[in-house]
């Protein structure tokens, strides 16, 4: 499902969705209409529009959040440093988007939030951290929660930010879901996060996903 306040936004989202045979745009709407929407169709996903004159996005993310069986939600936004993000992803959005993002990409990203897994753009993430109040005062000491973890959790834990969902995490390393289950729920406690947007944040805070580029083996 895509909410945004702008028609053609939802209709050029819902036609390259709809292209893809797996995935189903079972309804777009505006902020206002966006609750009843998902509580009568009942999505998996939700493409939320971050900034909207009629409702506050995050309004309608709580209001989300708050439902017996929420949907995954991950907020579309114009600018990848936008204020906003911050406080959606601590109020349980799954990632963002940005909506110049390429249509061959947005299928599969769709597809990553469906399966579990987080989108976080590494560019967009670092701009809105940096542009966070605060944010930097506590850089130091929470990513120095990332020397607590065991190596196999800080190769799940920089998977995790790629975006993989448990099942791609087990393909990857060769372990059962039920293990990767439990690094999971290790990584998160030790980095003393509530979710695993969270967690992809503080391990490119630390800087993982740019050692992990340079040096691709590291965590073998």
């Amino acid at each position: 499902m895509v909410v945004d306040d702008e028609a053609l936004v939802r209709s050029g989202f819902e036609l390259i969705l709809s292209a893809a045979g797996d995935i189903e745009v079972v309804a777009t709407a505006t902020g206002a209409e966006a609750v009843d929407t998902v509580r009568r169709e009942r999505p998996d996903v939700v493409l939320l529009d971050i900034r909207m004159p009629d409702v506050d996005g995050l309004t309608v993310l709580r209001q989300l959040r708050a439902l017996p069986e929420p949907p995954v939600v991950a907020m579309l936004t114009t600018f990848d440093a936008d204020e906003y993000i911050v406080t959606a992803l601590r109020s349980g959005a799954a990632g963002f988007l940005l909506k110049d993002t390429e249509p061959d990409q947005l299928a599969q990203l769709v597809r990553t939030l469906a399966a579990g897994g987080v989108v976080l753009s590494p560019k967009a993430s670092r701009a809105v951290w940096r542009g966070h109040p605060g944010a930097a005062g506590a850089d130091d000491a929470e990513a120095a929660r990332v020397d607590l973890l065991t190596r196999r959790e800080r190769e799940v834990l920089v998977l995790i930010a790629e975006g993989l969902s448990n099942a791609e995490i087990g393909t990857r390393v060769h372990l059962s879901a039920g293990t990767v289950k439990d690094h999971v729920s290790a990584t998160l406690s030790k980095l003393r996060v509530g979710s695993r947007v969270q967690a992809a944040l503080l391990a490119q805070r630390a800087g993982l996903l740019d050692a992990g580029r340079r040096h691709p083996d590291s965590g073998r």
